[in-house]
């Protein structure tokens, strides 16, 4: 399965917010939006970074009380993995796994096409394991 049967399902929405934005900012938003992570881009189609609920942690882990003042560019991730339309689940599954991050920027010729998370990929996954599952009963019992 690829990644833009995923988008298709969900849509291409990406919540983001600009390298400027407080932390103050980013958590409203985030709290809002009831997602775990937004794209920092300073034009809405390329990618700066990415700022989670875990580097929100880290920061309030290596921080005073200023941290609310601070940043998106300054908490974010810059070093973004992402993926296109036409990645496997099962690879970029491996990837999130292994890199241990959980949210995918989706890009295609360079400009910010959607969002995947791991709840997206094992969401995919269970239904594309549902559906074989169905198959092999169906096969087995002759319908």
């Amino acid at each position: 399965m690829l990644i833009s049967e995923i988008l298709k399902r969900k849509g291409d929405d990406v919540a983001t917010t600009t390298p400027d934005s407080t932390i103050r900012s980013v958590v409203a938003t985030l709290a809002e939006l009831k997602v775990g992570a937004l794209v920092v881009s300073a034009d809405g189609a390329t990618i700066d970074g990415i700022i989670s609920e875990r580097d929100l942690v880290r920061g309030l882990a290596a921080d005073d009380s200023s941290l609310m003042q601070r940043t998106a560019a300054e908490l974010m991730t810059a070093d973004v993995v992402c993926c296109s339309p036409e990645s496997s689940i099962d690879d970029l599954m491996g990837q999130m796994t292994q890199g241990r991050f959980r949210h995918v920027p989706v890009l295609e010729d360079g400009s910010l096409v959607g969002i995947v998370s791991i709840g997206d990929i094992v969401n995919a996954r269970l239904d594309e394991l549902e559906t074989e599952r169905q198959h092999l009963t169906d096969y087995i019992s002759g319908r």
